[in-house]
């Protein structure tokens, strides 16, 4: 697609507010957020015209990753500038500002080009995702590959910018239920573990006559003796007096 072939400004607004009312899916479930955040890339390659390719590249620390592509073949791209810390994705990410590349006339990145080259992509939008909550601030961008020289101007970069701020919070949210989750596993797995324990200490107290405490004190030594968690030295001690004599 040429220039002059790109959809009209209304046709293009339909594409991407058709892509936002897709996230509201996202809002209606409770998904993991790895998964919530492949469908956002998915939706967002039908945002905008000559979009060939979307990952999703978040910084977290000192960690960076891509969470979520749509073509595994541009996971390297994204892996290249997150190793180097430069490139479009990192940029957008760290200065929270949407960066438009033409990836022949763009000299910041000789690196990031020529790898882009290679895979035949030609230009690229990165624009922010900016994830916080009352915990340290969780950044990211929302990367679009094209394989045309002329995709994306300056209406794509603001309607994108619409779009990733819905993007953001179906983001969010998910991330609270995913924490949310967790700690409900934690908990249980906790609950479990001491249920557990108690059921050892009480064997213990049965079968050797000694008190609460003595029985505790010998799983605890047992543990330190073994390198071996509590609960687990209380679970493995209970499957062993489970099993039957041959």
């Amino acid at each position: 697609m040429t220039g002059s072939e790109r959809p009209d400004p209304l046709t293009r607004l339909d594409a991407t507010s058709e892509a936002i009312a897709g996230l509201r899916d996202i809002f209606a479930v409770e998904e993991p957020l790895g998964d919530v955040l492949t469908r956002v890339a998915q939706t967002a390659a039908r945002a905008v015209p000559d979009a060939d390719a979307v990952s999703i590249t978040v910084l977290n620390g000192d960690t960076r990753r891509t969470p979520a592509c749509t073509d595994e073949r541009i996971v390297g791209l994204d892996h290249l500038q997150q190793e180097s810390g430069r490139g479009p994705c990192i940029e957008a990410a760290q200065e929270h500002k949407p960066l438009r590349v033409q990836i022949d006339d763009d000299q910041r990145w000789p690196e990031f080009a020529e790898s882009a080259k290679r895979l035949g992509i030609r230009a690229c939008l990165s624009v922010p995702l900016l994830l916080g909550d009352g915990e340290p601030e969780l950044v990211g961008s929302l990367n679009i590959y094209s394989y045309t020289v002329s995709a994306f101007d300056p209406f794509d970069e603001g309607l994108m910018r619409l779009y990733t701020v819905a993007a953001s919070q179906a983001i969010t949210n998910a991330r609270r239920w995913q924490q949310t989750r967790d700690t409900v596993s934690q908990l249980e797995h906790a609950l479990t573990s001491r249920a557990e324990i108690d059921q050892a200490k009480g064997a213990l107290m049965a079968i050797h006559g000694c008190s609460a405490e003595e029985a505790f004190q010998r799983l605890v030594h047992e543990s330190q003796d073994r390198n071996i968690k509590l609960y687990e030295i209380a679970r493995s001690m209970l499957a062993s007096l489970q099993r039957t004599p041959d």
